[in-house]
């Protein structure tokens, strides 16, 4: 069963949320960030993204650019920037993107579900940029940005969701950067409270969506300060890091694209007869070719796209992993044919998120920077849940998540 609890929130009066909100620290560079955060004090970047306030070019990892994370939470909070709640809450957090919304419930999750599996991951993590996150948590003591769950669809959260967006949202905006809508609720009432945390006892696991770095550090962190208290008793505010839940049929992964630098030696004539090998190779033209269904992926080379279709036999339907897009080709195009082993660490390769549409990937390869590009079907939420639940890792690079949760709207204090 999943444990979540509601927290008080500390977050924006209703009449500065628009300043204060921003997009995610991992979505955009420190110069971006700095561009974004122009003539605003207000902006979250001072506080996620806190090098901004120092000349360009400073390490984003120095300690005093911790420590100026930690001065200006203080200082916003100081400031009646961010103000906390003064009870524990839920909140109603709904993202609308192309016409379509979706309905997530802000959480406290329970770090020891994370670390038993009830909390279940699709992807590795690396050390270093948990490193990271777990400073900048310890440093706050509060998760100042959620992490995204999914979980299987569930009647009683709906009704409680339904009856709280049948009222006029607390926070109501379109932000300028993506043009996506953001509204929040929260969730006041003691027996929507209590319904919320039943209906999450019910469920067997909940699922990382996006986040999976912040996942891991807001739970190690919640496990060190366990370790570190003689008194621990295991309902801390420590014990629980934020994170804002979708039901899974809500939420829609997009593609996420690879571009590669060279052909590992080939002509592009040897490279596309190496791959009839293990595909059926057909010419599509000059207009953008997008891939029509699982195991099939677009190639666009030297100004033509091509569809490739595996062949049956090079797959195994059977199996989570060996099944994904992203298996097939890293297998038999990016390893057999291109010689990239490693998805983490080749120079030659990079990953382009299918927001950007595929018109970034024909750019990419006709401005001479990459030879070639390949995109892919994206991952059903099913593959993913399944894939998790059978405790496998997908390769890296696979899922790609839209919209991206807001920063700023809530904060939630680990004491």
């Amino acid at each position: 069963m999943a444990i979540v609890k509601p927290f008080k929130g500390v977050r924006p009066p209703q009449d500065l949320v628009e300043q204060v909100a921003s997009r995610p620290y991992d979505v955009l560079n420190s110069a971006e960030a700095r561009e974004e955060a122009k003539g605003n004090e207000k902006s979250l970047y001072h506080i996620i993204k806190p090098e901004i306030d120092f000349p360009e070019g400073t390490d984003e990892h120095d300690p005093r650019v911790y420590d100026k994370a930690v001065a200006n939470f203080r200082m916003f909070q100081e400031k009646g920037w961010l103000v906390q709640d003064d009870k524990p809450c839920y909140y109603i957090y709904a993202q609308t993107m192309n016409g379509k919304t979706q309905y997530g419930l802000v959480v406290g999750a329970y770090v020891p579900d994370y670390m038993n599996g009830v909390i279940k991951k699709h992807e590795l993590t690396r050390r270093d940029k948990e490193e990271d996150r777990m400073k900048h948590v310890r440093v706050n003591n509060a998760n100042i940005e959620p992490v995204f769950f999914a979980y299987p669809e569930n009647k009683t959260l709906d009704a409680v969701v339904a009856k709280y967006t049948a009222q006029k949202p607390v926070y109501d905006f379109v932000a300028p950067d993506d043009g996506f809508g953001h509204q929040f609720w929260v969730i006041d009432d003691d027996k929507d409270i209590e319904a919320v945390t039943e209906a999450f006892k019910e469920m067997p696991s909940l699922y990382i969506a996006d986040g999976h770095h912040r996942s891991a550090a807001a739970a190690l962190v919640g496990a060190e300060k366990a370790a570190q208290n003689p008194n621990h008793r295991g309902d801390e505010e420590y014990n629980y890091f934020m994170a804002v839940c979708f039901p899974a049929d809500q939420l829609t992964i997009i593609d996420y694209n690879r571009v590669v630098k060279d052909l590992n030696g080939l002509t592009s004539q040897a490279f596309l007869e190496a791959l009839k090998k293990n595909f059926v190779v057909e010419e599509k033209g000059a207009d953008i070719y997008k891939p029509a269904a699982l195991h099939n992926f677009s190639l666009y080379l030297e100004g033509k796209w091509y569809s490739l279709t595996a062949k049956p036999g090079t797959y195994d339907d059977n199996d989570p992993i060996g099944v994904l897009d992203v298996t097939i080709s890293s297998n038999l195009i990016l390893d057999e044919i291109l010689g990239i082993k490693d998805l983490r660490s080749d120079k030659r390769i990079d990953f382009v998120g299918g927001i950007r549409g595929l018109g970034e990937l024909k750019k990419r390869v006709d401005s001479g920077e990459m030879k070639m590009a390949l995109a892919l079907y994206p991952v059903s939420m099913k593959q993913l849940m399944d894939i998790a639940d059978t405790g496998n890792i997908m390769p890296p690079k696979t899922t790609w998540f839209e919209p991206k949760l807001r920063s700023g709207l809530v904060i939630h204090k680990l004491e």
